[in-house]
């Protein structure tokens, strides 16, 4: 009987082990190849800015790709949490090429948008496969699921301890079993080093100076958390307004993101905005070393927004990097601390506020930023992600403890009033 058991253990181990084998090779090489792409279409772009005007035919594309062929899988991210929290069928893996190449024409045509959200839902789709493979239970699924989301969070951003957290966060993290856990890790790493091994890099960035920790730090962090956290809330509203204004506008929705890619063409070319385009990664560079105008946060708040909620693919999380780093800098003006700690701080705090995970944010600052900045990264997230709103970028995110509990209070006082 406890041979059997025995026996039992090791192949249960062994099957999860070849599973977070699988997933992370698979996700980490679909990453690669996403990341190559995205540089190669990215940098055509910038060396012929003619193309943004074709940005409504690229609108068509997409529209149409998913109308045809993609309406079970156009909820995107949503419909990777949807499915954890009640599993109904198999993700179908159509998510994956479908979401690379609505990402990439996005990118082409000159787009705002990001790219966590097609790592994610390649890594979920890929992940998803294998429940009919190994004959997976629901409860089995939604380990599978976590499983995805990590290894698509840290091939993309090459930061595996924050993408293990992120999957278990987002998710909500009191439902999440150990198993899972050590699981998740397991699959980040093995993404991870699948992209290292691909030899494909990520963007370094460099906090040089980090003042003492005293009162005054402290509160100019703090400060800096609370306004990222309205970033954060107003990027996640922007987003899902624009989304409900095409929809209720907008009937067929192959002509939400053509007539949408007009808007933009028109703005981004006509009015020499190029750089809110794409993921921005030069401008976040930048602005860790250099003062940004106050107002770029907010024209990429615009401008991302107006993109996805037109219909384009993409991820939000970059775009709000952009959004973070570029206000911590604009910041660096009236609060007397390191330009480029600002911008560090803003680039983790405001995408702790739009997808409610501090844990994952403060660590992810620290793989991204070093050890060093740490406190100052913790503070500025949890900030952020209590001031930033019930609601994040992820519409069937379930979003619970402590924060759920404070705005539960909140409203009950302000029906008291009324």
């Amino acid at each position: 009987m406890a041979f059997q058991n025995l026996k039992e253990i090791f192949l249960t181990t062994f099957k999860w082990i070849l599973i977070c084998v699988l997933i992370g090779v698979l996700s980490g090489s679909a990453s690669a190849f996403f990341l190559v792409s995205l540089e190669w279409v990215t940098q055509f772009r910038i060396h012929h800015d003619w193309i943004i005007w074709l940005l409504p035919l690229g609108g068509l594309i997409v529209g149409y790709t998913y109308y045809f062929w993609g309406e079970s899988v156009v909820k995107g991210n949503n419909l990777l949490l949807e499915e954890y929290e009640s599993p109904k069928k198999v993700i179908p893996f159509k998510m994956a090429p479908l979401v690379l190449l609505g990402t990439l024409i996005t990118h082409l045509f000159g787009g705002s948008a990001g790219r966590e959200g097609t790592a994610v839902q390649m890594g979920g789709a890929i992940a998803d496969q294998f429940t009919k493979f190994f004959k997976l239970d629901n409860s089995e699924r939604k380990i599978l699921i976590i499983l995805g989301i990590s290894a698509g969070f840290a091939s993309v951003f090459g930061t595996p301890l924050a993408g293990a957290i992120f999957a278990l966060e987002v998710l909500y993290f009191s439902k999440i079993n150990v198993k899972s856990i050590i699981l998740s890790f397991l699959v980040a790493y093995t993404a991870y080093f699948t992209v290292e091994f691909w030899q494909v890099k990520h963007t370094h960035y460099s906090i040089p100076i980090i003042p003492e920790l005293n009162l005054h730090n402290i509160i100019y962090t703090a400060i800096v958390g609370v306004l990222s956290g309205f970033a954060a809330l107003l990027f996640s509203r922007s987003t899902h307004f624009w989304g409900s204004l095409f929809s209720k506008n907008i009937k067929y929705p192959p002509l939400r993101p053509f007539i949408g890619g007009i808007i933009l063409a028109i703005a981004i070319a006509g009015f020499g905005l190029t750089k809110f385009s794409g993921l921005g990664v030069p401008v976040i560079v930048d602005s860790f070393s250099n003062v940004n105008p106050w107002y770029d946060f907010l024209l990429k708040i615009l401008f991302t927004g107006f993109t996805l909620g037109a219909g384009f693919k993409g991820g939000e999380v970059t775009p709000l990097f952009f959004v973070g780093a570029t206000l911590g800098s604009a910041l660096s003006v009236i609060i007397p601390m390191p330009i480029a700690l600002l911008a560090g701080i803003g680039f983790v705090a405001v995408f702790s506020g739009a997808t409610h995970t501090p844990i994952a944010c403060t660590i992810m600052g620290m793989e991204l930023f070093g050890i060093e900045p740490g406190i100052f990264i913790a503070i500025a997230c949890v900030i952020a992600y209590f001031s930033s709103g019930s609601v994040g970028i992820y519409k069937s995110q379930i979003v619970k403890g402590i924060k759920y509990k404070l705005y539960q209070k909140l409203q009950k006082k302000e029906l008291e009033h009324l």
